[in-house]
Formats: C-alpha cells, sequence, structure tokens
C-alpha cells in the first residue's frame, strides 16, 4: 500500500492511496468465498465448488461493488491509524483509477482536528471556593419545610399575603392579543411567594372568591423573555379559592414529621450539612469549568467548521427537548428571545465553540497522561445507570453498544478533571 498525506489547511486532510495486488487479490477470494455461500453450483456440494466456478456464477455488478467498498473500507481505516488521523467527517471519496481487481487507486478527504498544543496545565490554578451555609440559610429551608406541610383552611374573606389563591388568569398586549406563556387555568398562586412578576400579587391581595380583576403592569426590563422585557401586559384574573395556610410551629415534635430527628436542633444539623454539601458541589463544578476555560484558553488547536456546527445542532436539539416539557414549541421559543433561527444558532455559536475546544483539549491532556478506562468501571457505571431507569425502552437503549461507548468516555472525562483539580 502507498499513501500519501497532503493538508490543504490545518482542518482538511486528503490520502492519496494506492492498493497493492496482494491484498487486493485476498479481498477478492474472501469475497467470493462469502458471496458463494448463496449460490448453488451444479456438481458440486454448497461452498465447495472452485473459487474462478464461483464467481462466473455470481453477478458481476454485485461482486464489483461490494468489492470496491471492501477495499476503500480495508485501505482507508488503515492509512487513518498509521497517520494518526483524528477524523471528525465523513470521508468524501474520488476513486481516481480501478481496473477490475487488479489496480485501484483512490483519494479521500476528511476534516481533522489539527494539532493540540497544550500549556503547561499542571500550573494552571483556579481560586477553590468553599461553602459558606449560615443560619438564615438553614431558617430559609424550615421554612420552606414547614410551608410544604401546611394545612390549608378555606375562608371566606379577602385574599391576603400568605394565602394560596386558585386563579385563572389571561394576559393580552395593547392590541388585545395573547400572550405566550401568560395564561393559566386553575392556578395555585400563593401570596407573597414573589413567584409572579413585580406587582400581580399585590392586585390579587384585597379580592374575595368569585370576584374578577383587570390590571395592566410592565414586565421587568430584564425579564428572560426578550420579547416581553418591559412590555406592559393586561391581565384579567378571576379569584376561584382562597386557602388560608396554616404552618406548623417549629419544634421538636415538628422535626419528627420531616424525618429521624428527636429535635428541632437535630434537624437544623442535618439541613445545614446537606446544604453544606450541595452548595461544595455546586462551587466544585464551578471550580472545574473555570480551570477548563482556563486550560482551553491557553492551549491552541484547529477545530473544523463542521465540528462546531455540529455542536451548535447538538445544543438546538437538547434545547428543543427541553421545551417539550414546559410545553412550549420552537417558534414560540424563538419569538419570545425576539430571533430568528440563524440568529439564535450564530448566539450559541460562540459557546459552541468553547464546549468542543474543551473536549479535544481533555482527550489531549489524557492521551499526555495515559488515562484509561477499564471496562469493570464500564459495567459498575452501566448498573448505575440501569437501576435508575426502569421502563423497557431505556434498558434497550442503555444495552447498544454506543450507550456503553458514551459512558466509557463520560469515565474518561471524569477522570481527567478530577486529575487537573488534584482530587487525584
Amino acid at each position: 500500500m502507498q499513501i500519501k498525506l497532503t493538508h490543504p489547511s490545518d482542518t482538511k486532510a486528503v490520502l492519496s492511496i494506492v492498493a497493492d495486488q496482494e491484498t487486493l487479490t485476498k479481498i477478492k477470494e474472501s469475497l467470493v468465498k462469502q458471496l458463494g455461500k448463496s449460490v448453488k453450483v451444479a456438481g458440486f456440494r454448497d461452498g465447495k465448488a472452485p473459487l474462478d466456478i464461483i464467481e462466473k456464477n455470481l453477478d458481476p455488478a454485485t461482486l464489483q461493488s461490494e468489492f470496491i467498498d471492501q477495499v476503500l473500507n480495508h485501505y482507508y481505516t488503515q492509512a487513518v491509524v498509521k497517520e494518526n488521523l483524528r477524523v471528525v467527517s465523513q470521508p468524501e471519496v474520488n476513486l481516481k483509477k480501478f481496473v477490475p481487481f487488479t489496480t485501484f487507486e483512490f483519494e479521500v478527504t476528511v476534516d481533522v482536528i489539527g494539532d493540540v498544543k497544550l500549556p503547561d496545565y499542571k500550573k494552571i490554578k483556579v481560586e477553590k471556593k468553599t461553602a459558606n451555609v449560615t443560619a438564615a440559610d438553614v431558617t430559609d429551608v424550615i421554612e420552606s419545610l414547614r410551608q410544604r406541610t401546611s394545612e390549608k383552611k378555606a375562608v371566606d374573606r379577602a385574599a391576603k399575603d400568605g394565602d394560596e389563591t386558585i386563579i385563572d388568569f389571561k394576559g393580552t398586549d395593547s392590541k388585545g392579543e395573547a400572550v405566550s406563556g401568560a395564561e393559566g387555568k386553575d392556578y395555585p398562586l400563593t401570596l407573597g411567594s414573589n413567584s409572579f412578576i413585580p406587582g400581580f400579587e399585590a392586585n390579587v391581595v384585597g379580592l374575595k372568591k368569585g370576584e374578577e380583576k383587570t390590571f395592566t403592569i410592565p414586565f421587568p426590563k430584564d425579564y428572560g423573555v426578550k420579547a416581553l422585557q418591559g412590555k406592559k401586559v393586561t391581565f384579567a384574573i378571576t379569584v376561584k379559592e382562597i386557602n388560608e395556610l396554616v404552618k406548623p410551629k417549629a419544634d421538636d415534635a415538628f422535626a419528627a414529621t420531616v424525618g429521624p430527628f428527636k429535635t428541632l436542633a437535630d434537624l437544623k444539623k442535618d439541613v445545614k450539612t446537606q446544604l453544606t454539601l450541595e452548595k461544595q458541589r455546586e462551587l466544585d463544578r464551578a471550580n472545574e469549568t473555570e480551570l477548563l476555560r482556563a486550560i482551553a484558553a491557553k492551549s491552541t488547536v484547529s477545530i473544523p467548521d463542521s465540528v462546531i456546527e455540529q455542536q451548535v445542532l447538538s445544543m438546538e436539539e437538547e434545547e428543543k427537548r427541553n421545551l417539550v416539557y414546559r410545553g412550549q414549541t420552537w417558534q414560540e421559543h424563538l419569538d419570545g428571545e425576539g430571533v430568528t433561527e440563524e440568529e439564535h444558532r450564530a448566539r450559541n455559536r460562540k459557546d459552541a465553540e468553547e464546549q468542543v475546544k474543551i473536549g479535544i483539549v481533555l482527550g489531549a491532556i489524557g492521551d499526555q497522561e495515559k488515562v484509561e478506562i477499564t471496562p469493570e468501571e464500564v459495567e459498575v457505571r452501566m448498573q448505575l445507570l440501569k437501576g435508575q431507569y426502569q421502563d423497557a425502552q431505556m434498558q434497550a437503549e442503555l444495552d447498544k453498544p454506543e450507550a456503553r461507548q458514551d459512558v466509557a468516555a463520560r469515565l474518561r472525562s471524569e477522570k481527567i478533571i478530577a486529575l487537573l483539580a488534584g482530587k487525584k
């Protein structure tokens, strides 16, 4: 086999390959044997006829097509390994010269990841943050627990802060058209929770069961949906129920109803421990992200546009899946953001490029540090995942080879990150 490698650019590779006669002969013989298993030749038992006779009984077009596919796959795979290419696209094949079964010359063009130049990453550090849980944080959790275990008591009076109201509401713009996402039926709203935009709950206070009200208030200028930022919306509401929430007293008896706690002090101690663990996990993840960004920023790597575009689309697909759970269509989301699909993708491109670069840099560090994952480690994680998903469809998905490959890749990344963060 003769291979000539050229790089039209840092992210493009062209392999010019000339096959050798010996390998072509072996591939053809193997193929004739394989195809001949389904061919009956008079005078011979199945599979016992000479190859030249079997070949005469095969469809020439099928034989030639299969031969070309096998030769391409064989030499392309070998060439990529030999030249140590990091291919990230489907190959574009150009058959330059082909004389059936004797001469085979072709050219393959692929997108590749260029050389990765790493900094002295072991010397790159970020400030490690430590979780700090205050008494106020613990009190907030206790109050939340009391709120969730409150007894509801229907009352026949005007609604006030602390009450749970059941309302219907609908928001319209200055033209009287419905505002997307500003409508609800039998919606439970606890007054004073500040779960709605400023000014909404204040307009419910003072209303009685069965009363209606119409009012106009602006959305905050920093509201999450761009199209609604600062926009005035007219809401029509109907109060359907008013419930007084009677919270249990925060004492030892209350603590015993929440969990295996003898005293309120025991409950508060456990809350502080759990909050500290949760906050520290969040800080550790933030520290790791900051570290990876710092290392990637000091690394040099050429990334094909095709890889970045694929990451942009992948991010978009994940976003669409999340929208399904929120009951929102993709177009509604784009309208809410006030952007077109092209503008949305352009906005995500920078994040996509950073994510791809971090992944490539992580892989290069893993190679340099010889980080490996054992089949046993993969199996343990697979069993944990299977334990989390009991439905048959998810179990079948996890049984696919690509799921195991994804888990192995994730485990390797986790190991590399732990190494960089000094955890191992």
